[in-house]
């Protein structure tokens, strides 16, 4: 997927304007902020849970290496071929190898966040098999001309019902339905025949289990099961190497928070460990298993700063809960995360310079860091970011000099006084007498589309002072 973060500005003033999806957005907020909020109240000790979760993520960072040869070990001992991938690119090529090793003309893919990393569908196309979403919400955005997820759980968050119901008249050449349903039985009808005529499984995978050397699967529509235990031959596991987890008792923990944070359900609909291909005696399961784990610049983060990132579990909660992601959607982020955890993704796997604005698409206000499951400091990260923006002069020179002239200031505390005071009898005085401020300059960029609240003419201290 091609990285468009450089025109975040640009369109995060569309999104704004746009009134449907300023109405779509508000369903996470009526629905996924309150329904993790009720989830995690049934956990005796979420704080308990949480802790344990972040030791066990953090003793697989730390020893990535080793438990990625253990898994590897497992896999390949119970049939599955495990292969690495050092960019997207080389991933994508790699299941290219596979499809064409074994004559695949069609492929069904269960959600995948790590395939748009690697462009995957599209490497595909070019080698002349057919990719096919089975995951609803991907299936609705791949038959509208393959347009990109905004939102890792729930793809289609930024539509309605009305625009589904629209596009699958239009593409299925049927009645126009309006039941929800009815229209997911439509598409149940249209995928059945995909499901079962494909020659190759394409998951993703939650995580991996080093001790077993299974995939770990979870959604909430069985699609996963159809792309690796029936008809498929080949089923392709492709995912990050950081999802690797030491044992299945960690996968357990793990699981008490994932579909809470997710969805606010207690559990998914399905949760499926995959462990190699089919073996002599079974029923179902692929005859070939492949296993493509993707570096994509996560082992720069390793022994970093950025090393907490790591441990993301991809619930999106921390964009259900973002003031800045609930009024502008997924797209506007320009890549593959979105959100909080996309801002300090896309900066530090993809590089700084192409996400100039994404550290700065944040309020700071901490609330991603509250809901995280595994309590990452993305503020923390947000602002390390910034510093390092300053650092390599990657902010406009004007910005930079407002900071150091700032730092000049409050390293001097009576000249700050004295600044500070001019500084509220000035903006008393351009609000003309009103309570706000709708004009101040060098900060059209906040005055042009809201009004400041403006000061009574006098600081903090001299009305402390007042006061006693």
């Amino acid at each position: 997927m091609q990285i468009q973060s450089m025109h975040f500005k640009a369109r995060a003033g569309e999104k704004l304007a746009d009134k449907r999806l300023q109405q779509n957005l508000k369903k996470l907020s009526t629905k996924f902020v309150s329904g993790r909020a009720s989830a995690i109240t049934e956990l005796d000790d979420f704080e308990g849970t949480r802790n344990a979760a972040i030791e066990r993520r953090m003793r697989a960072i730390n020893n990535l290496d080793v438990w990625l040869e253990t898994f590897e070990a497992e896999a390949t001992r119970r049939g599955a071929t495990v292969l690495f991938a050092e960019s997207a690119e080389e991933a994508s090529r790699l299941v290219v190898e596979i499809a064409k090793k074994h004559g695949v003309k069609k492929a069904i893919k269960s959600k995948s966040m790590v395939s748009e990393e690697m462009a995957l569908n599209k490497a595909l196309e070019s080698a002349g098999v057919q990719p096919i979403e089975t995951d609803l919400g991907e299936y609705i955005l791949q038959i509208n001309n393959n347009e990109a997820p905004s939102h890792i759980i729930a793809p289609v968050v930024h539509k309605d019902k009305e625009e589904i119901s629209d596009l699958f008249a239009r593409v299925h050449n049927r009645p126009r339905l309006t039941d929800i349903p009815q229209m997911t039985r439509e598409a149940r009808e249209m995928l059945r025949p995909q499901f079962l005529s494909a020659d190759m499984g394409i998951t993703g995978g939650n995580f991996v289990i080093a001790e077993t050397g299974s995939v770990a699967i979870v959604t909430n529509e069985g699609n996963e099961g159809m792309c690796t235990i029936l008809p498929p031959k080949v089923h392709v596991v492709v995912t990050g190497i950081e999802k690797v987890l030491p044992t299945l008792e960690d996968f357990a923990t793990v699981m008490r928070l994932l579909p809470r944070s997710a969805t606010g359900q207690s559990i998914s609909n399905y949760v499926s460990l995959l462990t190699g291909p089919r073996r002599e005696g079974d029923v179902d399961g692929p005859e070939h298993m492949y296993f493509v784990l993707v570096d994509g610049g996560r082992t720069g983060l390793v022994g970093s700063e950025f090393q907490d990132m790591l441990r993301c579990i991809r619930c999106g909660a921390c964009m259900n809960h973002c003031p800045v992601y609930q009024k502008i959607g997924g797209h506007t982020y320009g890549w593959v995360y979105p959100g909080p955890m996309g801002s300090v993704l896309t900066p530090t796997c993809a590089g700084i310079e192409n996400a100039l604005d994404l550290p700065q698409a944040s309020t700071l206000c901490g609330e991603c860091h509250v809901v995280c499951p595994v309590k990452i400091p993305l503020p923390d990260l947000l602002r390390k970011l910034r510093e390092k923006q300053v650092d390599e002069h990657l902010r406009p020179a004007s910005e930079r000099l407002g900071l150091m002239a700032w730092a000049f200031l409050a390293k001097r505390p009576a000249l700050y006084r004295l600044a500070t005071r001019i500084g509220v009898r000035f903006m008393r005085l351009m609000a003309g007498g009103k309570k706000t401020i709708s004009k101040l300059p060098g900060a059209s960029g906040w005055t042009d589309y809201r009004e400041m609240p403006a000061p009574s003419g006098k600081t903090f201290r001299e009305l402390y002072k007042e006061r006693r």
